[in-house]
């Protein structure tokens, strides 16, 4: 599922950001390297994933995945084809 980030009111008119599914499409998931790296003192863990899917306009790297119970930041959008499909180059949130 591709999420955007969107603006909800709630009961008393304030703005609440929250996540809104932009589309929900088949994809090929192709892992593409996992590595450890040390940041402040504390080991962290990077998980990269690519999506292929069919074409889908207007996706940007302000969007997300949500794939298999964990939420994949989109680091880069490349289009294949012509309109054809899209790869979504994503690293996994922590």
């Amino acid at each position: 599922m591709i999420q955007r980030k969107t603006v909800v009111y709630d009961d008393y008119g304030g703005e609440i950001e929250a996540w809104a599914e932009l589309a929900t499409v088949p994809a090929q998931v192709v892992q593409v390297s996992g590595r450890e790296f040390l940041a402040a003192d504390q080991v962290q863990a990077e998980q990269r994933v690519l999506f292929r899917t069919r074409w889908i306009e207007g996706i940007t790297v302000l969007d997300r995945v949500s794939y298999s119970d964990r939420l994949h930041n989109i680091q880069d959008v490349k289009e294949l084809g012509r309109r054809e499909g899209v790869e979504l180059h994503t690293i996994a949130a922590a």
